[in-house]
């Protein structure tokens, strides 16, 4: 049964309806990449799909367009999939559960995947379309951008005729974004030495499981700023303040499941001795209170739990982490840069340079080793600033015995001085609404810039509708908001008409 049937505008709430059937997390775009090429095929369109998943749908101008020069419409394919604890869905095998409430479109106990969901669904209903007048258009669905921006990064964008683009993965009416940071993913590793055999025969030991729950978390580049407790951070915190107490070690440890999501929850599982639990559970209600004063505006509901994680014979002495590999985690943890390290001097309010510690694993590697796992987002504006922050995580695991390893590396976006279309933008905007649009740079890595780095003199702006609490099991999708910007983007398509004998456009 259609849920999203009755909503406005029709097309756009149709199509977005039918992407959430399909199951699109990151690294999991093959279905819904398929979607998009049968999409194409079904309407007579022209359309390349590459070994990555990524798929280019072209569609020639409407009459009085034809001889205009093409624009790209692009947004990415996958989502950030995030559930809550009681929620039994399989984001590899399900669709999701919409609802609406108060205005908005959301999904029952995970992430809805507006972003960069709406995007698509608008490109799709322009595709669709035989009454909309617009110039060729070149409809570029990217994948994988929620860990690294990998689709851009290997798409080959020869085939594009255009050299200005609209990216509509922002999620915030009345802006429009012209800038945004550069970033990678840089991955810490710490090899495991497990405690020898029987050197634990003798001790009467307890399996404990400490958890770090009920934090907000957010996008690791939008909401660094709003002061959100990293669940990763905090348990370090914990398990150091543990430590200085009692002996133990870790089992396993692991929290996040995005390097660019906060991460809202944290796991230990800790060897330790049984006359220490009281000791323990002490120390948990006292960093109860502490957490939940210092959080109490950002992350309210932070809470500390332990519990018997199970018996200690069930764990072999090699799968408990011997005394030097648990105080190199926690150092690790205690001492990792992570959050924001510097305000931008140029843009108030902007974050210039920042990290985020979002998954914590321990996972054992081809060879059979294993290793803990630190997987940073680090983003900055300035190129130097970022590297210097990888230097440091590089600084502190030579020390640990560990190392660092890099992927997904993209460029900053820079600020275009002359910009026709950031102009007809502009005056739309003003046109339809009454007021001039904000212009923004943002923190947020955004695709716009590996574009412009293989699109020469690329013009290109990003702008979207309202979402709220994007990469969160809260995240909602204005309704209102959702057919003013696709009333704005029609709008700005319309305008898009040039003298189709000097390829110019025309002045405003």
């Amino acid at each position: 049964m259609r849920i999203l049937g009755e909503l406005e505008p029709k097309p756009v709430f149709s199509y977005f309806e039918e992407l959430c059937a399909i199951p699109h997390g990151s690294a999991d775009t093959k279905r819904i990449s398929d979607y998009c090429v049968n999409f194409a095929k079904e309407h007579g369109l022209s359309c390349r799909q590459d070994q990555y998943n990524n798929v280019i749908i072209f569609k020639p101008g409407t009459t009085g367009y034809e001889n205009v020069k093409p624009v790209i419409l692009q947004g990415h394919l996958d989502m950030v999939c995030e559930k809550e604890k009681d929620c039994d869905i399989d984001f590899a095998k399900d669709g999701l559960a919409l609802g609406i409430k108060d205005g908005y479109v959301y999904a029952k106990g995970t992430t809805l995947g507006g972003d960069d969901g709406i995007a698509i669904a608008y490109a799709l209903a322009i595709l669709d379309s035989k009454d909309i007048p617009h110039p060729p258009i070149e409809a570029v669905f990217t994948v994988d951008e929620e860990i690294g921006m990998l689709g851009a990064v290997a798409l080959d964008c020869n085939c594009l005729q255009s050299d200005r683009m609209l990216n509509i993965d922002s999620e915030e009416e009345g802006y429009l974004l012209v800038s945004c940071a550069g970033g990678v993913t840089a991955t810490c590793h710490i090899p495991v030495q497990f405690k020898k055999e029987n050197t634990r025969r003798n001790i009467s030991e307890s399996i404990l499981m400490l958890s770090v729950t009920g934090l907000e978390g957010g996008h690791s580049g939008t909401e660094i700023d709003k002061g959100h407790a990293n669940a990763n951070q905090v348990l370090g915190r914990v398990l150091y303040a543990v430590s200085k107490k009692v002996s133990f070690c870790i089992v396993d440890i692991r929290g996040g499941l995005k390097d660019n999501a906060i991460p809202r929850e944290a796991h230990a599982v800790i060897s330790c001795r049984e006359e220490d639990i009281d000791i323990i559970s002490e120390i948990l209600k006292e960093y109860n209170d502490i957490l939940k004063n210092e959080y109490r505006i950002s992350d309210k509901n932070i809470r500390l739990v332990s519990e018997k994680a199970g018996e200690v014979e069930t764990y072999a002495d090699n799968q408990v982490f011997d005394d030097i590999t648990t105080n190199r985690v926690i150092t690790a943890l205690v001492n990792l840069p992570c959050g924001i390290v510097k305000m931008s001097r140029d843009i108030e309010g902007l974050v210039q340079t920042s990290l985020n510690l979002g998954i914590l694993t321990t996972d054992k590697k081809e060879d059979g080793e294993t290793e803990v796992q630190f997987s940073y987002s680090v983003r900055s504006s300035v190129k130097s600033e970022k590297e210097e922050l990888v230097d440091r995580l590089q600084c502190l695991m030579n020390v640990l015995g560990g190392s660092v390893t890099c992927t997904g590396e993209y460029p900053a976006w820079e600020y275009k001085e002359a910009s026709r279309l950031r102009e007809l933008m502009v005056e739309t905007y003003l046109e339809q609404y009454g007021e001039k649009p904000v212009i923004q740079a943002i923190h947020a890595g955004v695709e716009c810039g590996l574009f412009a780095g293989k699109i020469q003199e690329l013009d290109c702006v990003s702008f979207g509708p309202n979402i709220k609490d994007i990469h969160t099991p809260k995240e909602r999708l204005d309704i209102e908001s959702v057919g003013r910007v696709w009333k704005y983007l029609l709008r700005i398509l319309e305008k898009m008409n040039m003298d189709s004998n000097s390829g110019n456009v025309k002045e405003m």
